[in-house]
């Protein structure tokens, strides 16, 4: 039962098979929802990481590939990018040099990553953030993942969804709160999770007013936060003023966020996607050994995709 009513197949974790992370994610719920322990209303707040925790990140992260047909456009328009970093990879299709910047990223090395990140802020700068949106939004509508054969809009995890709306059900207003760009979530959020805008949080390059008729916001070519790290309790604290009860991760990046959810006078639940199902969606751990060490050392809950998830994806809507 949420709330006095019949729980619906998504409020009921339905895709969860019955092992201890779902028991221990369905007893943290209903402490926090009544009784001694229960967490007043405005203070049930959720963050999830979004790349790798709400859907998949391999072979590289959807927004990456996104970005990668913005470069070639941009070096087709001007040929002297095509022997600088991040164009070439882009032009090239070296998709090893893309993906092994945010693996070094999270292993502490950020050389080849401050080059994607300066990419990336010249990609889209002058553009109306409106116009960006659309664009995202078009792009994981229509785009087909390309090892999954599924469409980009579709890679959600099912089980994460229903941990969304099983969340909410039960008082708990969620947030996403990502190292990917925070407007080009914002543009397919609704979508495929159910969250309106304002409860996106994520890396963001400055913008400006123009005011040009009804005014348009447009992306500045200098870059505003890198949303990973220690920036992703900074960023949560800014956005809603009080700290996460319940945090969900996948990677090193997220201890921060992890670590910052809750208090020793009110424990938290805090969530590892570990990705150990090669043949349901993908098998690693290259960027989160360190997570995973804290997992185990200090009681968080290992969520195995393998095990824990009798479905991983749900199918798209015709």
């Amino acid at each position: 039962m949420a709330n006095g009513r019949p729980d619906t197949p998504m409020e009921s974790l339905a895709s969860w098979r019955d092992t201890p992370a779902r028991t221990a994610i369905k007893d943290f719920v209903e402490r926090a929802s009544g009784g001694p322990h229960a967490v007043p209303p405005e203070e049930r707040i959720a963050v999830f990481d979004n790349d790798g925790t709400l859907w998949a990140e391999k072979p590289m992260p959807v927004e990456l590939v996104f970005i990668l047909q913005r470069w070639v456009e941009m070096a087709q328009a001007d040929p002297s990018l095509r022997d600088r970093q991040p164009w070439k990879a882009a032009v090239e299709g070296d998709h090893a040099f893309l993906a092994g910047a945010l693996d070094k990223h999270y292993a502490g090395d950020d050389s080849d990553v401050k080059v994607l990140m300066a990419g990336v802020i010249g990609a889209f700068a002058g553009m109306d953030v409106e116009q960006y949106g659309t664009r995202a939004a078009a792009f994981v509508r229509n785009g087909i993942h390309p090892t999954l054969q599924r469409p980009f809009h579709a890679i959600a995890y099912q089980p994460m969804v229903e941990l969304l709306r099983y969340l909410e059900a039960n008082g708990f207003t969620t947030f996403i709160a990502s190292g990917g760009n925070r407007d080009f979530m914002r543009g397919f959020a609704a979508d495929v999770y159910g969250l309106p805008p304002e409860r996106i949080i994520g890396s963001s390059s400055e913008l400006r007013y123009v005011p040009d008729g009804d005014g348009s916001i447009v992306y500045a070519a200098a870059p505003d936060v890198f949303d990973d790290g220690p920036a992703k309790p900074v960023r949560i604290w800014s956005r809603m003023g009080r700290r996460p009860v319940i945090a969900g991760g996948n990677s090193n990046g997220d201890i921060p966020m992890l670590e910052f959810a809750g208090t020793s006078a009110r424990p938290p639940l805090r969530l590892l996607v570990l990705h150990d199902d090669g043949d349901r969606e993908a098998a690693y751990v290259k960027g989160a050994e360190q997570a995973l060490d804290r997992a185990r050392s200090e009681g968080w809950t290992i969520i195995s995709i393998r095990d824990d998830w009798a479905t991983v994806f749900a199918e798209p809507a015709s």
